[in-house]
């Protein structure tokens, strides 16, 4: 009998690319994985190798900006599930987001089997209750799940980001360097000045710089690339934002969900890395990179989404020829790579890229 597996993942475009080693291990052992998405993720969850179809719900308890409940919508989600009828269902959540509500919803909608990472007691909601070590890398913490519900990665699957190609044809001869300045969360953010401060010096030391963004974001490109960078601000879909990425020979981004896209075309990344999440979760997963930004200042693990501190010193401590060396370094390592973070704390923390 034919085998379906809803496999969920409510929040951003980063988020649900970090789902990419869950969803081949769950897609080797189904017949058909549908991925439940919101709306800033499903564009990413239609990348993702392994997923058959995506579904799009904005859900109330996830999202940053939610909608209000609303019974009629939830009753509609419920019945549509229930018409699916997926044999089980695995639901991935941040370490901060809880999966009980939906699975509660789930079990209501009949899904006969539900797994899913949770503090909380689950009671009857879940029959696979999964707990891990919340240090661990986004993409291993999912993966763990899958294999928690009794999935595995095919043999010969490293379990690194990836997205499914080809890829649209790229407008740019490969060779740039990616400058994305605009972040979902403005603590992430490195001042736009210091965006436009490094477009300049990257040009200085003979790269071609491609400024990105999203259609929201166009004034504040235009003004990071100025003269001397290549203004793409709400020009690319996330397919051709992959393809671009996929040029790049490093890829310039804060905390943010190109950041992860770039990983999963396999393109080095200099992250500008605001720590009031642990980069030992959120960093670049798979590929070189170069962290930048004050680990240890004041704004640490606080999930702010506006900077606590004024001046914004963890990434205002970042000076554009940190990105030059950065990008200078990160070009020359060959891959593949392993990331592990050292010790180090300052304006200037990196993570050591070994064979």
């Amino acid at each position: 009998m034919s085998r379906t597996v809803l496999v969920a993942r409510l929040d951003n475009a980063g988020d649900v690319l970090l789902q990419g080693p869950l969803v081949r291990a769950v897609a080797h052992g189904a017949d058909r994985v549908v991925f439940l998405a919101g709306p800033a993720g499903a564009a990413a969850a239609e990348l993702l190798p392994g997923v058959d179809d995506v579904w799009t719900w904005a859900c109330p308890w996830i999202l940053g900006d939610p909608p209000p409940v609303d019974p009629a919508d939830l009753a509609a989600f419920t019945d549509r599930v229930r018409s699916l009828a997926p044999d089980e269902a695995v639901i991935s959540t941040s370490f901060h987001q809880s999966p009980l509500p939906l699975a509660l919803v789930l079990r209501a909608a009949g899904v006969p089997r539900i797994s899913a990472i949770s503090v909380d007691y689950p009671g009857s909601l879940l029959d696979v209750r999964h707990r891990v070590d919340d240090d661990l890398p986004e993409p291993e913490r999912a993966l763990s799940l899958a294999r928690a519900a009794g999935f595995e990665l095919p043999d010969g699957d490293d379990g690194r980001l990836s997205v499914r190609r080809p890829l649209p044809p790229a407008p740019h001869d490969p060779g740039y360097v990616v400058l994305h300045p605009g972040a979902s969360v403005p603590a992430r953010a490195w001042p736009a000045a210091r965006c436009a401060e490094a477009v300049e010096a990257l040009a200085d030391a003979g790269y071609r710089v491609l400024v990105t963004g999203g259609p929201g974001e166009r004034e504040l490109t235009a003004a990071v690339a100025g003269s001397r960078g290549v203004d793409l601000g709400g020009a690319t879909s996330l397919p051709e934002m992959a393809a671009l990425l996929d040029g790049a020979i490093a890829v310039v981004v804060g905390n943010t969900g190109p950041a992860h896209l770039a990983a999963a075309v396999g393109t080095p990344v200099v992250s500008l890395f605001s720590p009031v999440v642990p980069a030992a979760r959120w960093a670049p997963y798979g590929v070189p990179t170069v962290l930048l930004g004050d680990q240890s200042a004041p704004c640490r693990d606080t999930r702010a989404r506006e900077c606590p501190v004024p001046g914004h010193p963890c990434l205002t401590s970042v000076t554009a020829q940190d990105v030059v060396a950065a990008v200078e370094e990160i070009s020359t390592v060959q891959q593949p790579a392993v990331l592990r973070p050292d010790a180090a704390r300052g304006a200037a923390t990196k993570y050591q890229v070994s064979a």
